[in-house]
């Protein structure tokens, strides 16, 4: 046997580019529309009509509430995100300088520790989880990082909508209105994407009838990763970098020339531009304008026309999102825990729907070791 044989080169796709590993009534990326669909819906109507509560109980329920609904769901919501001592006391003691990724995965991992459900498989057991997930991953994100500023942690106010309340938990105090908006649509834009990475393993790691939380640590942990996570906050210490919009042209046109990877643009996915990409931009426009400083929005357009231009590349969502973010005084090293606790939503919905009907997730290697070799006797062997 050859064995450079026993892996064929058209049955292999290297990071499974291309590759069906599972059947989804989740979202789809509409080639004919060339937009990203939550449950049919396109999301440039849902982030333009619908809050970020709304999104998530379209993800879990499959379609979008009522009025009575969505109250229902915003009162749930807004009960369940306060954490247990234990946990609060675990993220407070956490080393100083931790990674707020690490921080993350450790928190949801104890957040099963103290949910009665969590070892239930059954659909309604999952949903539940979700929402608590969905409710306590902020206030994850906001203890660990007030304790690493030297704060105590804010209680949330269940009186607040999701993303008001991550604001006031953060800082202590309301957003204004434009903040609210523009972080909610953030949230909405961020919330599911199909079988991407971390989605993917959340799916490999609950097929084995793991539960809930150990899916949900295991996509936290896949995110870290720099190939997954972290573009938006890689944009915008390049965008500081950079430093102003007339240093722009230079300093990309140098990045090109020393083959210097331009953080934000291009997807895997999207061949015609990532349809989120212009929501956040326009709304980067108006929170230039309610600042009376357009720094970061003019700076990104002219990065934005250059690689155009250059390599006729688009945006992806993660560009405009790392200076959106940025000028509503998010810390850049919380962006990708945010990425997380959006996506929380259809990362649970992927759970719920692979474990509503599951089978283990096994695929095949290619094998490109040796061919078979006698086992020689200790004595004979070197």
């Amino acid at each position: 046997m050859e064995a450079t044989k026993a892996c064929s080169a058209t049955d292999y796709k290297p990071g499974l580019e291309g590759v069906i590993a599972g059947i989804s009534s989740v979202s789809v990326i509409d080639t004919e529309r060339d937009t990203l669909l939550y449950r049919g819906y396109d999301v440039r109507e849902l982030s333009e009509h619908c809050v970020y509560e709304e999104v998530a109980y379209l993800l879990l329920y499959g379609e979008l509430p009522t009025a009575d609904q969505l109250a229902g769901f915003q009162q749930k919501i807004g009960s369940q995100r306060s954490l247990e001592q234990p946990i609060i006391d675990a993220m407070v003691s956490l080393p100083k300088g931790v990674n707020y990724m690490d921080a993350l995965r450790t928190g949801v991992s104890l957040l099963g520790h103290w949910d009665t459900q969590a070892q239930q498989l059954d659909h309604e057991a999952n949903v539940e989880k979700a929402i608590r997930l969905i409710a306590k991953i902020p206030t994850l994100i906001t203890t660990v990082y007030r304790a690493q500023q030297g704060l105590p942690p804010t209680q949330p106010d269940p009186s607040l909508g999701h993303s008001a309340n991550f604001f006031y938990m953060l800082n202590g105090q309301k957003p204004d209105a434009l903040t609210v908006k523009t972080f909610d649509i953030s949230m909405v834009l961020y919330a599911e994407h199909g079988y991407n990475a971390s989605t993917f393993s959340a799916i490999v790691t609950c097929s084995s009838l793991s539960d809930m939380h150990s899916a949900i640590t295991a996509a936290v942990a896949t995110l870290k990763g720099s190939l997954h996570g972290g573009a938006n906050e890689k944009a915008m210490v390049m965008l500081k970098e950079i430093g102003a919009a007339d240093k722009a042209e230079a300093w990309v046109m140098d990045a090109l020339a020393q083959k210097k990877k331009i953080m934000g643009f291009g997807h895997r996915v999207y061949k015609h531009g990532d349809t989120r990409a212009p929501i956040l931009k326009e709304l980067g426009r108006q929170l230039s304008e309610q600042k009376g400083d357009a720094t970061w929005h003019d700076l990104a357009d002219v990065v934005e026309q250059v690689m155009m231009r250059e390599k006729g590349l688009h945006t992806n969502v993660d560009f405009p999102a790392a200076y959106v973010y940025y000028m509503m005084g998010l810390p850049i090293d919380l962006y990708t825990p945010l990425f997380a606790a959006s996506r929380v939503a259809g990362w649970a919905a992927h759970v719920i729907e692979q474990l509503d009907n599951n089978r283990l997730m096994r695929p095949k290697s290619g094998y490109n070791g040796p061919a078979y070799k006698p086992l020689k006797p200790l004595a004979e062997r070197g």
